[in-house]
């Protein structure tokens, strides 16, 4: 390995301070964000809050400090048709109920998997893998639909938000400390050929993680008898029901029948093939799967979804080329080549397989902007509150949307014909440190 020297150090340096535009910059940026220093103002006029198919949707939600990102996109969509059936203005549904209950899953699926692989190498990738991601807050689509189907969902009133649900990094630490000595314990056991002991550590955890997440959650409510206030200002009462009755009683939509496609343009994930991630099984059904498509098949589903006044979830890279106080992702409205005089630029399959890019944030899609027969930007509903863009919602531009939307949900009805033949075909199974399987960490 080459050893760095001074004479390099020194030569460099009189070439950095003979250099008057990084002295400007190195001025500019002292006291201000990166991305503040380096903003075009010349497309901040692409940027107006207009679509030409748009979906009028309730106020936004807010996540707060949490990763469940995903579960506020599912429930977001969910919640339009209850507010829609019985005239409400205001709703939403209770993140904190589906929170509580993924975090039980996951518990499970760790407890099992670390009996699974209790055999593994200590360095193993896979066991490595299990020990330190652990349990968090991400999830995927296919991991939403199995949770509602599984245990319903019910209004937020009936089970608000606590500090714990809305700021989950403590909490996630604490959980993640006690798998990881219950993931050692069943080695020694494992080790010792104590085999029923290691069934008898498994009940012995998960009845105190159940605990604890009544703790930091709240007890999840077995029935509830919802009343509302319509946009009128009457009162409406329901039956007591529990949460699965509530959601087979307002939900009309099936939720098995959306599709996730994805746009990966990686050697790895040829298009018109399906993918399945390893261990994110959950709640006991569908398995998450992907059919990787080319990215103008992808927003054409999309475009037909939308126009047939259907909302889509989708996942993306939200960390790319964002304003969060002007409500916009832009790529073309940060030039930071030309402030540094550094080609920062990569391709969509560099950035997947050099992990520079990765799927972490779910929203809804709500609108698109169609000039000419081809989208120029997009509107979007997130779940960071109403304080942040444009009253919640944001604008993204189409080149945004190709370099760092993932993952759109799809309902069978609006993709193509190919696209369902692809849809039989055997998955090809990824690791579960792969790219597309990121959102659910």
């Amino acid at each position: 390995m080459e050893t760095l020297t001074f004479e390099q150090i020194n030569q460099w340096h009189d070439a950095y301070i003979h250099n008057p535009l990084q002295t400007a910059m190195r001025h500019a940026v002292y006291n201000n964000p990166l991305d503040q220093c380096v903003m075009v103002q010349e497309n901040m006029t692409k940027n107006q809050n207009h679509f030409s198919v748009e979906i009028k949707t309730l106020p936004a939600a807010d996540q707060l400090t949490s990763g469940r990102c995903w579960i506020f996109a599912g429930l977001n969509i969910l919640r339009e048709e209850i507010a829609r059936r019985n005239h409400m203005n205001q709703f939403e549904l209770s993140q904190n109920y589906l929170a509580f209950y993924d975090k039980l899953e996951k518990i499970h699926t760790f407890t099992e998997l670390a009996i699974e692989m209790k055999d593994k190498p200590i360095d193993d990738r896979t066991y490595a893998w299990l020990v330190s991601n652990g349990v968090q807050d991400g999830g995927q689509w296919d991991m939403f639909v199995n949770l509602v189907t599984k245990y319903g969902i019910l209004p937020k009133d009936y089970m608000p938000e606590t500090y714990q649900s809305s700021n989950t990094a403590a909490m996630n630490q604490l959980i993640n400390s006690r798998l990881r000595r219950y993931a050692q314990e069943v080695r020694n056991l494992a080790s010792l050929q104590k085999e029923d002991e290691i069934m008898m550590l498994k009940a012995e955890v998960m009845q105190e993680m159940y605990g604890f997440l009544c703790t930091c959650f709240g007890v999840p409510p077995k029935s509830f008898a919802f009343s509302y206030a319509d946009k009128d200002g009457d009162v409406h009462h329901m039956k007591e029901m529990t949460p699965q009755e509530f959601y087979h009683n307002q939900i009309t939509m099936n939720l098995e029948d959306y599709i996730s496609l994805i746009h990966a343009p990686t050697k790895d994930k040829p298009f018109h093939q399906v993918f399945q991630v390893k261990y994110l099984d959950h709640a006991g059904g569908k398995s998450v799967r992907y059919l990787n498509v080319e990215m103008e098949a992808l927003k054409q589903a999309v475009i037909r979804q939308l126009k047939a006044g259907c909302l889509v979830w989708f996942g993306s890279d939200c960390n790319q080329f964002n304003d969060k106080k002007g409500g916009f992702w832009d790529d073309r409205s940060f030039d930071y080549t030309a402030a540094f005089e550094l080609d920062f630029s990569i391709d969509k399959e560099t950035a997947l397989d050099m992990r520079d890019s990765t799927m972490n944030h779910a929203m809804v899609l709500g609108g698109v902007d169609i000039v000419d027969d081809k989208p120029i930007k997009w509107k979007i509903e997130n779940s960071w509150g109403s304080a942040a863009g444009h009253n919640g919602y944001f604008i993204a531009s189409d080149s945004w949307f190709e370099r760092f939307v993932y993952q759109c949900v799809i309902h069978k009805k609006y993709l193509t014909k190919e696209m369902l033949v692809d849809l039989e075909k055997e998955p090809k199974l990824l690791e579960p440190w792969d790219p597309m399987g990121t959102l659910a960490d």
